[in-house]
C-alpha cells in the first residue's frame, strides 16, 4: 500500500473527528475504481470506508478530471440517502482540504455487489426495477422548484469525465456517427433537468438483500436524466451480449427498470424522455467497445457484434426501449 494513502486516510479520520492516528489499526485499499483511491480503515472499534478523488484517471488513454468532484459525490449521496433511505451508505464527514470523505463500510452475509451476481448468472429478482425506483426517487427529487443545486453546478466536470470520454472520444474513432453522436453530447452538456448520478453501473451497486445501494456519484451534477437510465440500461445490455444463459431474462430487464422507472417522471412527458434515453442508447453501447473507458468482459465477437448493432441503431434511431430490445433480440446476438 502506498504511503501516501495510509497518511492521507488518518489525516482525513482526525480532520472529520472520528479518532487519532494512534487508533488507527488497520488501512487496506480497495480495488474496482479507475477514478477514486479507495480504502477500508479501521478506527477503535469502528470501520470505514474512505475516498479520494483521483486527478489523472487509472485507464490507458489519457483521462484527467478535476479532484473537487467528490464534493459532488457526497453530495449525491446525502440526497439518495434522504429521499430513498438505505440507498446510499451512512455519511461521516467531507475534507475540502482531503478531497475526499468517509462514509460507513457496506458488509455483510446479505451484501452483494450487483455485477458480480449478474455476471455469475444469479438468478434476476427484480433488481433492475428497484434501481430505477431509487434513481426515479431522485431524479424526482431534483427535478422540484424548489430542490438545492449548489452543489451540483458541475457541468465542466460531467463533460469531462462522461461526455469528452464517451461520447466525443468515439465520435473520433466513427466518423460516419460523429455528426450523431456530437448532437447527443451537445444536448447532454446544455441540460439542466434535474440531478444526475452519473455513474449508475453494476459495479457501483451494492445489494442488501433486496435493497439497492448506490455508490460512486463523483459525476453528479444537474444534467438530463436520460444519461442515467441509458447509462444503466447499456450495462444489462451489454450482459445481455454475453452472458447467454441469461439473456432473456436481462433484456426483459430493461423493460422492467423502465416499467418501474417511469411513474416517478412527472417533470416532462415521458415519451419524450424514453425517446431521448433510446437514442442515448446506442451510442454508450458503441462508446463501452470503443471509447476511452471500453468495458472488459466482452469477447472480440460479442465487441464486434456490438459495434454493428450500435452503429446501425445510430443510423436509424428506434423512439422507444421496447422497440430496441426488440431489434437486438431480432438480429440474433452473436456470442
Amino acid at each position: 500500500m502506498p504511503d501516501n494513502l495510509k497518511k492521507r486516510c488518518i489525516a482525513l479520520i482526525e480532520a472529520l473527528g472520528l479518532g487519532q492516528a494512534a487508533e488507527v489499526s488497520a488501512v487496506t485499499p480497495l480495488t474496482g475504481g479507475v477514478a477514486s483511491d479507495i480504502a477500508r480503515v479501521v478506527v477503535g472499534g469502528k470501520v470505514y470506508c474512505v475516498k479520494f478523488a483521483l486527478e489523472k484517471l487509472r485507464v490507458a488513454a489519457d483521462w484527467h478530471a478535476p479532484v473537487h468532484r467528490s464534493r459532488a459525490e457526497y453530495a449525491w449521496l446525502s440526497v439518495a440517502g434522504r429521499v430513498a433511505p438505505g440507498s446510499a451508505p451512512e455519511l461521516h464527514g467531507y475534507s475540502e482540504a482531503e478531497h475526499g470523505f468517509a462514509m460507513s463500510f457496506v458488509t455483510g452475509a446479505d451484501v452483494r455487489l450487483w455485477k458480480t451476481s449478474l455476471l455469475n448468472g444469479d438468478q434476476v429478482r427484480n433488481e433492475a426495477a428497484r434501481v430505477a425506483d431509487v434513481l426515479g426517487r431522485v431524479h424526482a427529487a431534483g427535478a422540484a422548484a424548489d430542490f438545492d443545486r449548489r452543489n451540483f453546478n458541475n457541468s465542466a466536470d460531467f463533460h469531462a469525465i462522461r461526455v469528452e470520454p464517451y461520447l466525443l472520444f468515439t465520435a473520433q474513432c466513427h466518423p460516419a456517427v460523429a455528426p450523431r453522436l456530437l448532437q447527443l453530447a451537445a444536448g447532454l452538456d446544455a441540460a439542466r433537468i434535474t440531478l444526475v448520478h452519473g455513474d449508475v453501473s453494476p459495479k457501483n451497486i451494492l445489494l442488501r438483500g433486496e435493497q439497492p445501494i448506490l455508490l460512486d456519484a463523483e459525476c453528479a451534477s444537474m444534467g438530463d436524466p436520460c444519461f442515467d437510465v441509458a447509462f444503466c440500461l447499456n450495462h444489462l445490455i451489454l450482459k445481455a451480449v454475453h452472458l447467454a444463459k441469461s439473456r432473456d431474462r436481462l433484456l426483459g430487464s430493461v423493460l422492467e427498470f423502465w416499467q418501474a422507472y417511469a411513474p416517478h417522471v412527472g417533470w416532462e412527458d415521458r415519451s419524450a424522455l424514453e425517446a431521448r434515453v433510446a437514442a442515448l442508447v446506442p451510442a454508450l453501447m458503441l462508446a463501452r467497445i470503443d471509447g476511452k473507458s471500453p468495458v472488459e468482459y466482452l469477447s472480440e465477437p460479442e465487441r464486434a457484434w456490438v459495434r454493428v448493432q450500435a452503429l446501425g441503431l445510430l443510423e436509424h434511431p428506434e423512439a422507444s426501449l421496447s422497440d430496441i430490445v426488440s431489434k437486438l433480440s431480432a438480429n440474433g446476438i452473436k456470442s
